[in-house]
Parts: C-alpha cells; structure tokens; sequence
C-alpha cells in the first residue's frame, strides 16, 4: 500500500511536472522580428520622442525592456560588421565580417563582404553561425527565415546561411540571389510584381507585412524569424517617418498573430558615416586636425626600409589605415619579417598623426585588455601586416584612390529595446554589448546561441 502511494505521488508530480514544461514551451514565441537601424542613435530617438504616435517607438520605449546604452566591442564598427556581429553575437574576429569591404591579399583588389564570383551575392565570407541557422537546426528546417534591407550586405548577413528568402534594393526594385536555393516561391513572386517604392524603409515594411501574411508566418508551433535593416537618417523628420514605420509594422504584425506569441528586438549600429564637412567643421572650430597621407607614408617608409635592407619594393600595397608587405621581396632578401616589422613601427610612429601601429602578431598574442575592442575587429586573414591608428579628428587621405576619412575613436550609444509578452518594462542605464543580443533571442525561443557566440544574454 506504501509503495502504491509513493508511485502515484511520484506519477503526480512527473506529470506536473511535464505540464510545467509543456507550458514553458509554449510561451516561446512563434515570431521574432529582428530589426537594426543603421545609425541609430539614442539622444537623436530620446530628443524626437514628443513627435511620434502612440503605437510606435513610444509604446516600445514605454513598454519593452530598454538599454539606453548600446554598444560593440570592437572598434571600428561599420553598418557589415555591426549586423554580423548582432546576429552571430560574436566579433569579426571570430565571424570575419570586419567591414563592408577589404583587401583580398592574393589579388590585391577589394573584396566585398557578400559579393561571391560563383552566385553574384553569398554570405560565404561570413564565417560562423547565425542565428537564423541556428533556429534552421534546431527546427530540422521547418522554422522560417526571411530578411529584407536596402542593400545586399545588410540583408545578406542578417540572413545568414540557411534563410528561406531574402531580399534588398537594386535600381528601385526588389533583388536576391540563387544561393538561396531553393528558390522560395513567394519571395520570387513577390519580387517580380512589386516595387520597394522611393521610401525603402517603408517598402521593407511592407514586404515584411506581406511576408507574415504570405509565407506562413507563425501559424505552427515552430518559432520564426524575420531579421529587417531600417535606415535611421539624421534629420528630425527621417526619424518621425521612421516612427511611422515602426508603427505600422507593429500594428500590422499583432493584426495578424496573437500579440502573446510575438517579439520585437530592435538595435542599432553605433557608427556614422563621415563626411568632408566633417574634417572642415574640426578645423573652424580649433579642434586639433589635420592630414594624414597614408600613400605618401608608404612611400617613406619603404624609403627608409631600403636605406636600411638594400633598395627595393617592400610596401606592395596600402588599403584604408593598413600596410601590406611584398612577401616575395622579403624573401628575395632573406629579411627576417619580425624585424622588419618592429623596424616599421619605430619609424611610422614619428610621423604626425599616427597614435599608435599595431603588428597582427601584436594583436594575436597581446593581454593588454586596452587592445581588446582593435583585436576583436582584427581578422588575421583580412588585414594587413600594419595596422596604423590615426589620431582622433585626423582625416586620412589616399591620394591614389582619392579615399578621405575622419579618424574617431567612440562608438555612438544605441538603444537595444527588447519588447513582447513577459518582458518587463525597464530601463537600464548600465552599458550593455550588441553581442548579446543573438543568446537572448536564443533563450527566448529555445535554440542554442550561434557556434561562436560567448556572451551572455541580457537577462
């Protein structure tokens, strides 16, 4: 009789128990929409805030859980790297996404971050795990993936290796790529017979409406994804319109599935793009500028290395704020690449405008934790054998390619806003990583984090 008690206690609370989890199961939610704002930035959305509706970033801001301070942890970001970095919560240093653009060593050409001879556009270069394939994994295939942006890079990466559909702007019209084979029915129909229109935030907004409605979105019990990239702009009125969008999305989205089964992340990319106007307004002000002529640099340098090993080509090629060494010369002349290397850095680090060099072996093996947001940038295999830091407010000059840039050395604060059922709304002040965001999706629908993925999720 004892033992027939303890048998049923024990089936009671087995089945409690298996209740319990059933229950936490389905409070996963069936739909996350992943949005980064390229150049958003928090006082810009915190100072038009009186000028937006209701139900768009003032019902986020109200009601989801918001951290004001936003950042990455490697330094420089870009629009490429910052969404790679947001969706395999990891840094280019892992991931390789390390910009938009750079230096293919063996053709000494640019390389683009999506572009692929093979397909025309491939997120091949993109070297771990998304979130997106995760969720592909995790489900057997059977969750779905889409992501829209106005360009190739952001729509690309934030797809990742596995996602149903994707598209991007080309010309004022909806285009993707064969890698995503096989082809998905809707996105190819829906490409063909529709136009992004000159508002492609708010063609994004629409194909993604069409999406959940067309594609199936949320209507099992397997969780989806739809990843977006919105442009943010700088003006008072690209953020209202912005607001419109948002707005629109979410009402449209909730119209269509249970409010309880959906989640909003939203992120920003925490850099701006530059402008000459730039450099001109540090010089009216008195703010300490000046040029720095990465070409003629070069050419110093390789001066200076001759006088010292034997005249010779030693600088092949100068790409951004990075120096390439001609391999075949040094072994020609027998030159050990270590001291050449320290030699190099002794003599660039004279000239005005240079803060600091670093080697790839400086940045491979240092402790220095000051390193640590320039070595998360770093890829071994996609810089160069220099790396040259600029002094803040100098402008780089490349008068080969006409390339000029302002150096800086902040990222620009973005919110994170995380918003859906059973997200308390708070605000959190504390500074917060952009790599952690893909682990708390991940938790939130019950896949496990990107392969390269270490941080931790914001709660």
């Amino acid at each position: 009789m004892k033992n027939r008690y303890i048998y049923i206690t024990l089936m009671s609370l087995l089945g409690l128990t298996a209740e319990a989890q059933a229950q936490l199961i389905a409070q996963a939610p069936r739909l996350v929409v992943n949005i980064q704002i390229d150049q958003l930035r928090t006082d810009f959305l915190e100072t038009y805030a009186p000028l937006y509706g209701p139900d768009g970033f003032n019902r986020l801001l109200k009601h989801g859980m918001v951290f004001t301070n936003g950042a990455y942890n490697f330094s420089p970001v870009d629009r490429a790297s910052a969404i790679a970095s947001v969706q395999t919560g990891t840094s280019p240093y892992y991931h390789g996404i390390t910009a938009f653009e750079w230096l293919d060593k063996e053709t000494l050409r640019p390389q683009q971050c999506v572009r692929d001879t093979k397909v025309g556009y491939s997120p091949n270069h993109l070297g771990t795990s998304t979130l997106g394939d995760e969720l592909k994994i995790a489900t057997n295939g059977i969750g779905k993936v889409y992501s829209f942006a106005a360009t190739a890079d952001a729509a690309i990466l934030s797809a990742g290796h596995a996602a149903d559909g994707v598209l991007w702007v080309n010309n004022n019209q909806w285009t993707s790529t064969t890698y995503y084979q096989p082809y998905d029915k809707w996105i190819s129909g829906y490409s063909r017979l529709y136009a992004p229109g000159t508002d492609v935030n708010a063609g994004i907004t629409t194909a993604a409406l069409e999406c959940v409605k067309q594609a199936g979105i949320g209507i099992d019990d397997k969780p989806d994804l739809i990843n977006l990239t919105y442009e943010a702009g700088r003006t008072m009125e690209s953020y209202v319109k912005l607001d419109e969008n948002i707005s629109t999305l979410i009402q449209g989205i909730e119209g269509h599935l249970n409010r309880d089964r959906i989640l909003f992340v939203i992120s920003g990319t925490a850099y701006r793009e530059e402008t000459e106007d730039d450099h001109a307004t540090n010089a009216r002000f008195r703010i300490p500028t000046g040029n720095f002529y990465i070409n003629r640099t070069a050419n110093l340098l390789n001066m200076y290395l001759g006088a010292i090993f034997g005249q010779a080509q030693y600088i092949e090629y100068c790409y951004h704020n990075q120096l390439f060494f001609n391999r075949q010369t040094l072994r020609q002349k027998n030159i050990n690449l270590g001291d050449l290397m320290e030699r190099s850095q002794e003599f660039l680090l004279q000239i005005s405008g240079i803060r600091n060099v670093y080697t790839a072996n400086q940045l491979l093996t240092s402790d220095n934790h000051l390193l640590e947001p320039i070595r998360n940038g770093f890829n071994i295999e996609k810089c160069g054998d220099l790396i040259i830091d600029i002094t803040p407010g100098w402008q780089l000059v490349n008068e080969e390619t006409l390339e000029k840039s302002t150096s800086r050395a902040y990222n620009i604060p973005f919110p994170i806003i995380i918003y859906g059922d059973g997200v308390r709304s708070e605000r959190v002040q504390t500074p917060v990583t952009a790599d952690r965001i893909a682990p708390t999706i991940a938790r939130s629908i019950r896949i496990r984090a990107p392969n390269a993925c270490s941080a931790v999720p914001l709660f």
